[in-house]
């Protein structure tokens, strides 16, 4: 695995980094579409309440997998039609951004901790997502915080690019 603990660290490094341009652009506007749509119409707001909801959410869902039978790829996880992660990012999005970052700076920390904690036999078990099917904890790691957090600054960094040429 390439440094999961060192990824997860610099992309919560780079969103935070993004404060002053977030909270300096409040109110943002609201999306229209923060359920199953396409998360490119996400605005500041829906992006900083799924992260908040996602760093917290990921971890406890790998650490079924790690709880459950080891011989058994232990189910875990939900699918973007999830009715609590929908929930979740509709209240959360009426939050101001500087409360959003300020729990993504504590769940980042968690979700860090939980990662490092992490040996090469846990990365290895399995678990059973509902429409990923079976996969590792390690490729969870990846695709749930790791990759998932980068594209999610990317995202960020893409909507305050446009907000300063309009």
């Amino acid at each position: 695995m390439d440094d999961p603990v060192g990824r997860l660290h610099n992309a919560g490094t780079d969103l935070l980094a993004l404060r002053g341009a977030l909270v300096a652009g409040e109110p943002w506007a609201l999306s229209a579409a923060y359920g199953t749509e396409p998360e490119a119409d996400w605005g500041p707001r829906e992006v900083l309440a799924h992260v908040n909801e996602m760093l917290g959410y990921w971890p406890r869902q790998l650490s079924l997998v790690l709880a459950g039978d080891p011989a058994t790829a232990v189910p875990f996880g939900r699918i973007a039609t999830d009715a609590g992660r929908i929930r979740r990012i509709e209240i959360d999005r009426e939050r101001p951004a500087a409360e959003l970052l300020d729990e993504i700076d504590a769940s980042l920390a968690s979700a860090i901790s939980f990662v490092d904690s992490l040996t090469s036999g846990d990365l290895e078990r399995r678990g059973a997502h509902p429409s990923r099917g079976e996969i590792t904890v390690g490729q969870g790691v990846a695709v749930f915080l790791t990759d998932h957090l980068e594209g999610h600054v990317v995202q960020l960094r893409e909507i305050l690019e446009r907000s300063d040429r309009t």
